[in-house]
């Protein structure tokens, strides 16, 4: 499991059958640093002891860029070979102290991996294989070890100086420095070690535990950010505060830390007690950050500590396993913030905002080059499976576990889960094994072998169903059929274990009363079915008038539910199913069926109108309908994604897809336009700024209302509302409703656009991740006549732009690439000329971030001519790149290979 190229140095796929334990253990690791950005010196004492359970072995450690100066076997001079970039030590005693001196050059790594220099201050980023950049260890996250970190460098320069765990001593040295020591109390591997030097200023705050512990909290950022920092602290102190209340799991450490970069491949890194973060997940006040930036924030610190136990107290055996701590904790964290919500409909927006997310994301992946089970097999670089198979559909299987067992069930899962591997390096076969053995008389137990095909098996499960009513007997037979379609290197699937919620409902809006054939007595409104067979029926009994089927409640499942429903059943479901879910899904049908329709008609025409009456008659009742919730009208009246519309085609024409849902949305302005205004005036004063989602919810109803008035007002010509809505934006007194208008503009592509974005850029040209939403606006702009690449262009030759920041780059690249089909699948191929050129120049600087570029392409092989063609060649282009790094590679030979 060790080496990852062959004898030729290329790479070769790392396979889980072939796991063994390690052939030694490390038990305590003592690092010295001295740190400088041109020339880190690393001392690395270690106490290393064999592994008597696997056959003897020599030591063989990683390490990546380092500068070997010395190697001490104790205390004396030892003799060792370099194979490839492992260090290799052969005729070692069973147990033995080994000191490694290293030195790094911190300040000209831009992979961001291992030790880096970022604005002048030093960060590190290990997970999943970045500490071996900073000394040559067994770098795999089943060797466990203590870890005592002395920490040497320029007072001046790098006043605060931090790593994981309790700070033990600190004090000055000669010549103008200092040190800290840290020691932490718990044993982790190497991924979670961190450590964090510069000119960095913090808020902090003390907390009581229910248990009396007193605990330092503290998140640092750079001068002139503590101001941000306000609602990121009270996140923590929520998380802090929930996970007890909701798992019993305490805040373990005298104190935690937060820090913030703006160079970051990732969102945030769950070092123990020393979190590093994106500046996106920490900095927030009401002029610069959007309700939804809010929101992710929330999100993201509850996650990064929920990791603090499931993932740092207990974590995953092998790389394989990653979805273990990643799966489980963005399961958490979905819970978490839906918990926090007041309202009941609240907690329903979040939980469709999670699945949309799944669904444009990981639907496709599933069924792309890309596929590979929650539990993956293989893999030749691990960066490339920080999929949102292993996160989202990793957390929709825990999910599934709390619904088979319920939830205080869930909980009594998770106790026994952490009497059992706390300290421990484990499996999700570990994981799921204590959820059920927890609850032994629950379906997950009796089904336990066949549940876990969710870890084993890739691709999207199809969920065929349906119904026959029976007037005389008063019988509704629902037929469930399960299947799943070929993946690579999975053709033939067994049946999953799928839980489906279900309810009943008349014409006339009434939920019915559940009753199965056999029982006594109806059960309730709404129940949990598990499907494990490839077919089963369910029978009910009892009815007095012919259901609609509001199957899949809640998305009970990652599954595609295909049902026949008819015009009339959505619409009822629309109206009147008592699951906001399907009921946001009956209007996500409809609008895609209205798509698919014209898309798949030759006769189609342009400006023909897509959407009936009864279609814009419904949203107009959702619109003005006076109890549902703002941001729940908001969901239901955003149609879908062009991106979603495409991967219901076999054949994807992407400028006949933009054509049909830009139709789509300007029918749906127009025809709405006064009950928009009427939208827009009823939300557009949420009053003092809040970001709690009952008013962000309004203002991103008033936020939709703004973008459809002006694209009627650029059909009618009046020069009204976009007049407004630049007023509104000069006017906002916070960044969301600033952005709203400013987008609204833009999606409009009405001149007064240019002013407003002038005006933004001057106002906010010192705020980095304001300026980031200024260039992914126009990134992602929709095309009119091809003119979107030449500005993203310009963009990157703006001097605000730099490739090598990611959010910068991700913020102009990714936001034309990925997130602007009709812009970027241009007949003459120069959006994926221009993205191969930009996947190859940063190869070069951060693989990481180019591979996840290149992703990008993943679905090339739908494509209609003459884009697939021009994609393939595109893709071939960066394959034949020479000296690709693995992570690139990787990705572009499977897309490659799915043709």
């Amino acid at each position: 499991m060790l080496l990852s190229r062959d004898a030729q140095g290329q790479p070769v796929a790392i396979r889980r059958e072939d796991y063994t334990a390690p052939a030694w253990w490390i038990d305590t690791v003592d690092l010295t640093f001295d740190l400088e950005p041109a020339k880190t010196r690393v001392l690395n004492k270690m106490q290393v002891r064999r592994n008597p359970e696997v056959p003897a072995e020599p030591l063989r450690l990683h390490g990546d860029e380092l500068n070997l100066a010395r190697v001490l076997v104790n205390g004396q001079g030892a003799s060792f070979r370099m194979e490839g970039s492992e260090l290799v030590l052969d005729g070692l005693p069973d147990a033995f102290a080994l000191e490694i001196f290293t030195t790094c050059c911190p300040a000209k790594n831009t992979k961001l991996m291992g030790l880096f220099v970022s604005q002048d201050t030093f960060f590190t980023q290990c997970e999943a294989e970045g500490f071996r950049r900073i000394t040559y260890f067994l770098d795999r996250p089943d060797v466990m070890a203590s870890y005592s970190v002395l920490l040497r460098a320029d007072k001046a320069q790098y006043p605060v100086l931090l790593s994981n765990g309790n700070l033990v001593e600190e004090g000055d040295l000669p010549e103008g420095r200092h040190f800290t020591r840290w020691v932490d109390p718990f044993k982790k591997p190497s991924y979670l070690f961190a450590l964090v030097a510069g000119k960095l200023v913090s808020r902090s705050q003390r907390i009581k535990a229910r248990n009396g512990r007193e605990h330092l909290l503290q998140v640092y950022v750079r001068a002139g950010d503590l101001d941000k920092t306000e609602h990121a602290m009270r996140s923590l102190v929520n998380s802090i505060v929930w996970d007890e209340l909701r798992f019993g799991l305490p805040l373990d450490l005298d104190r935690f830390m937060i820090v913030a970069t703006s160079d970051f491949n990732m969102g945030a890194m769950e070092n123990k007690g020393l979190n590093i973060f994106n500046t996106k997940y920490v900095l927030a006040s009401q002029a610069t950050a959007t309700d939804a930036d809010f929101a992710n924030i929330e999100s993201v610190v509850g996650h990064e500590y929920f990791h603090n136990w499931t993932g740092d107290r207990v974590t995953c055996r092998d790389w394989f396993q990653l979805s273990l701590k990643e799966g489980l904790t963005v399961f958490r964290d979905q819970e978490f913030s839906m918990d926090l919500c007041a309202e009941p409909s609240a907690r329903a927006v979040k939980r469709i905002e999670d699945v949309r997310v799944l669904r444009s994301a990981q639907f496709p992946e599933d069924a792309g080059p890309m596929a590979h089970p929650v539990r993956p097999d293989s893999y030749i670089e691990i960066s490339n499976f920080y999929t949102v198979t292993i996160y989202e559909k990793g957390a929709e299987v825990v999910r599934m576990m709390q619904t088979l067992v319920g939830r205080a069930g869930f909980t009594r899962g998770m106790q026994l889960y952490f009497d059992r591997h706390d300290g421990q390096a484990v499996t999700c076969d570990d994981f799921a094994q204590a959820i059920a053995d927890a609850n032994p008389d629950s379906e997950l137990a009796r089904l336990l072998p066949q549940f876990k095909r969710w870890y084993s098996q890739a691709g999207t499960p199809r969920l065929a169903a349906t119904g026959q009513w029976d007037a005389q007997a008063g019988r509704y037979t629902l037929q469930l059929t399960q299947s799943c379609p070929p993946t690579p290197g999975q053709e033939h699937k067994q049946p999953f274990v799928i839980p489906v919620n279900i309810g009943l409902v008349a014409a006339d809006g009434r939920a019915l009363a559940l009753q199965l054939e056999g029982e006594p007595a109806p059960q309730g409104e709404s129940r949990t079915l598990v499907l494990s067979q490839a077919s089963e029926q369910f029978v009910f009994t009892g009815l007095s008038a012919e259901p609609v089927p509001s199957i899949l409640r809640g998305f009970s499942a990652p599954v595609i539910l295909e049902f026949d429903f008819s015009d009339a059943q959505l619409l009822t479901l629309l109206a009147h199913d008592g699951d906001p879910f399907n009921r946001w899904e009956a209007a996500q049908r409809l609008g895609l069926r209205a798509a698919l329709a014209a898309i798949r008609d030759p006769q189609h025409a342009a400006g023909t109108p897509v959407l009936s009456a009864q279609f814009l008659d419904a949203m107009r009742e959702v619109l003005r309908h006076p109890q549902l919730d703002a941001a729940f009208k908001e969901l239901v009246l955003t149609l879908p994604t062009e991106g979603y519309i495409a991967e219901q085609l076999d054949v994807v024409d992407p400028q006949r897809v933009h054509a049909v849902r830009e139709a789509m949305r300007l029918q749906l302005a127009t025809a709405l336009a006064a009950d928009w205004q009427w939208a827009f005036e009823e939300n557009s004063d949420t009053g003092a700024y809040s970001p709690d989602p009952a008013s962000a919810g309004r203002r991103a109803l008033a936020g939709l209302a703004l973008t459809q008035l002006c694209l009627a007002a650029r059909e009618s010509g009046d020069p009204v509302w976009p007049g407004k809505t630049l007023q509104r934006f000069k006017n906002a007194g916070n960044m969301t409703d600033r952005v709203n208008a400013l987008s609204a503009l833009v999606v409009a592509g009405h001149p007064l656009a240019q002013q407003a974005l002038a005006r933004f850029h001057a106002l906010f040209k010192d705020e980095a991740l304001v300026i980031d939403k200024w260039f992914a606006l126009q990134a992602g702009a929709p095309d009119r006549g091809g003119d979107v690449l030449p500005l993203v262009r310009q963009l990157m030759k703006h001097p605000d732009f730099s490739i090598k920041n990611p959010n910068r780059a991700r913020s102009v690249i990714f936001s034309y690439c990925s997130a602007n089909p009709g812009a970027f699948h241009r007949p003459d191929a120069a959006g994926y000329v221009w993205w191969s050129e930009r996947v190859i120049e940063l190869d070069a600087i951060n693989p990481q971030v180019a591979a996840r570029l290149a992703r990008a392409m993943d679905r090339w092989s739908k494509l209609a001519e003459p884009y697939r063609t021009a994609a393939r060649e595109a893709i071939a282009r960066v394959a034949a790149k020479p000296e690709l790094s693995k992570d690139t590679l990787e990705v572009v030979t499977r897309a490659l290979a799915s043709n």
